[in-house]
């Protein structure tokens, strides 16, 4: 893909018949975060308790039915507040995919960026995923979930890829590969048993498909992810890894590799059909992503 791919909405950062709401936001990052934060919770760590009945709302998947749900409670431009509890249940990846869509909705070129964070917990990595943007010159790292007014210590909208606050799955996985890290700190949260080289593994995969403008919910599956390790295929992920990292790098050889190979293998990708773990209740169900 090139910068100008990164300018048109995927089916899920297409805001549909919302797009009114989209073209209301100002564009540069702070607003457009703050308007994620506004419209979004996090189901587990947003500071409120949300009641059972709401939890699926974790499942929209697509921007437009994220903005379905805000606009059956709130009938307004997203820069009205919403209260904290009736925000829509999601995550980080629905804030990054809010601002995206945003960003896309203004013709900026952005996508998702599938890692791990630092900055939570001291001596975690959190699987997390930012907005990355075009701002004319270079791809900016920007975190939406977070608010600036607390003392992170750091710009969450300029995050620099050099200091080891964020790491793409694939600059992880590569140092897992090399002996450099201990896997069992990077997952979930340190009181999950979801971690590990497995779930660093299947995160490549991840990173690569929200790459190609697949923004999949980060507890969904596909063909080549595995929860066993023993069924990898650690040599398929090593070369995956190797092209996102010379990718970010400014290879455009890398790139369209990225793409061409994930047109072609059919393991690399969704089908028309996913099947996706529930991330409160473990149930497994299978989604058409046709619609």
């Amino acid at each position: 893909m090139n910068i100008d791919d990164y300018r048109r909405h995927s089916p899920y950062s297409d805001p549909g018949r919302h797009a009114a709401l989209l073209d209301a936001v100002p564009p540069d990052i702070a607003t457009v975060a703050a308007t994620a934060r506004n419209v979004i919770v996090h189901y587990r760590a947003g500071g409120v308790e949300l009641p059972t009945e709401r939890l699926d709302e974790v499942n929209c998947r697509w921007v437009d039915r994220i903005l379905d749900t805000d606009q059956s409670r709130f009938s307004l431009p997203l820069s009205a507040e919403r209260p904290t509890a009736d925000r829509v249940a999601g995550c980080c990846r629905d804030h990054a995919l809010l601002s995206v869509a945003v960003l896309r909705q203004h013709g900026i070129p952005s996508r998702s960026r599938v890692g791990f964070a630092s900055y939570f917990t001291p001596g975690w990595h959190h699987d997390h995923v930012l907005a990355e943007y075009w701002n004319g010159e270079r791809w900016v790292w920007a975190d939406p979930e977070i608010d600036p007014a607390g003392d992170w210590r750091f710009d969450g909208y300029d995050i620099d890829p050099a200091a080891g606050l964020f790491d793409s799955a694939a600059r992880v996985w590569s140092a897992y590969r090399a002996g450099a890290i201990d896997p069992d700190v990077y997952g979930v949260a340190p009181e999950s048993p979801i971690r590990g080289a497995w779930f660093i593994y299947d995160y490549v995969l991840h990173e690569l498909a929200h790459r190609q403008k697949d923004e999949l919910l980060l507890w969904d599956g596909f063909d080549a992810m595995t929860d066993d390790f023993a069924d990898a295929d650690l040599t398929l992920v090593d070369e995956i890894a190797a092209l996102l990292l010379a990718a970010d790098d400014g290879d455009e050889a890398a790139e369209k590799a990225l793409a061409d190979r994930y047109a072609t293998d059919t393991r690399l990708r969704p089908g028309s059909q996913i099947r996706t773990i529930s991330p409160f209740s473990g149930t497994v169900s299978t989604v058409d992503l046709r619609r």
